[in-house]
């Protein structure tokens, strides 16, 4: 899921409750009642596979770009080492589930998908505001310090999920909850508090494996583990490089994430749909025309994306993104929107306008466009880009 920085610390007079089970059931109504669906509680540790599942994935790479998931993988291995003084972590979660469960068969071509979780109100920002009211109230009530932390810092948040009886890490790594399916969001607060762990939620995936066989490219060498790098997600929004050829017929026209393993999943069936009312689609960001996205200039994405999620990853990733896609509508009435960018400024943006040319335009017309650009181009991805698909156009039109 995307980074965000959102960390605060609170002070108050050192409390010792006399009945921690008693002070435990009025913190979890009292998250409750500041805007949360679930609240779980557990000691600052991580139990031995989690630390032994995180150091597999990074030595194995599977991490790709995302050098911050080993920058400090040692707090992140151990949350008590993070702020040693905590006692206990109070896990929050926070429904975004959607009101209809997204068809991974993605149909209509000229539209693209964008990931459920972003098509709304950046979650950093509605959950920062609840987190915040509720630790402020927290610590009115019952003292201690805490400190709370929204997909930030290094807090692996799903195993912590997992021990505070949230749910479960399927077999897609995602957590998944008996009563929200795959749709929660998560954040922590770590008090100073000692509050009676909750049991941690067992394995309920069965000999299911839906999501792993829903995957578009292959991104789960076994279950319960996923290489980031060939994750449509993380392709799409992490990667901030040009998106190997292999992967870009299977991204198809998922322009900012992607939900299908999470969309299979058969717990979702008892999710009801969220009931915030910012998570809700926003109609100028949902299932939205690839000719329209496509035109957008660096003024006109951050216009249009303010307030989104979709904003962090910048206009030219975006932009590669709906090439992608427009390469995959096998629409040639497409292809003036992607000749249009062949000189932009960025190259990440002109390689993906020729690969999507590539796919759309006569072999004739493609080679036209080869002997006038290819030779004034003075990127070495971009060169490649055009050599590639000129040879491969020569035959047939390009994977």
């Amino acid at each position: 899921m995307p980074t965000s920085t959102s960390e605060a610390k609170t002070r108050h007079q050192e409390t010792t409750p006399s009945d921690p089970t008693a002070t435990k059931s009025a913190v979890a109504d009292l998250a409750l009642n500041h805007g949360f669906d679930a609240v779980g509680f557990t000691d600052p540790g991580l139990s031995a596979a989690a630390r032994e599942g995180l150091k597999g994935f990074l030595e194995a790479g599977y991490h790709g770009d995302m050098g911050w998931l080993a920058t400090r993988a040692g707090e992140r291995a151990s949350p008590d080492a993070l702020w040693p003084a905590a006692k206990s972590v109070i896990v929050l979660g926070k429904s975004y589930a959607p009101s209809t469960i997204p068809d991974p068969a993605q149909t209509d071509r000229h539209r693209g998908v964008i990931s459920v979780y972003a098509q709304g109100a950046d979650y950093h920002d509605v959950i920062k505001r609840n987190l915040k009211a509720f630790a402020r109230a927290l610590v009115a009530r019952f003292g201690g310090e805490v400190k709370v932390f929204v997909d930030t810092a290094p807090v692996m948040e799903k195993p912590l999920g997992e021990a505070a009886g949230l749910g479960w890490q399927g077999k897609h790594t995602n957590l998944v909850s008996r009563r929200f399916g795959s749709w929660l969001f998560l954040a922590e607060i770590f008090t100073t508090l000692a509050l009676p762990a909750d049991t941690p939620e067992p394995d309920h995936c069965g000999r299911c494996r839906r999501c792993l066989d829903a995957c578009p490219t292959q991104a789960f060498p076994a279950p319960h583990r996923l290489d980031a790098r060939r994750c449509i997600s993380y392709l799409t929004i992490e990667h901030k490089g040009h998106i190997a050829r292999e992967f870009r017929v299977a991204i198809g026209n998922r322009i900012y994430g992607c939900d299908d393993c999470l969309a299979v999943c058969p717990w979702n069936k008892f999710a009801q749909a969220s009931q915030e009312l910012r998570f809700a689609p926003r109609p100028d960001v949902a299932n939205p025309p690839l000719a329209e996205f496509v035109s957008l200039d660096d003024a006109g994405f951050r216009k249009r994306f303010a307030g989104s999620p979709i904003k962090r990853i910048g206009r030219d990733r975006f932009v590669r993104n709906v090439l992608i896609a427009i390469g995959n509508s096998g629409d040639p009435g497409l292809a003036t929107n992607a000749r249009a960018l062949l000189n932009d400024a960025s190259p990440l943006v002109r390689a993906m306008a020729v690969w999507a040319l590539a796919r759309l335009l006569p072999e004739t017309e493609f080679a036209e466009l080869y002997s006038t650009l290819e030779a004034i181009e003075a990127d070495e991805a971009v060169l490649g880009e055009w050599r590639w698909a000129r040879e491969v156009s020569r035959n047939a039109t390009p994977p």
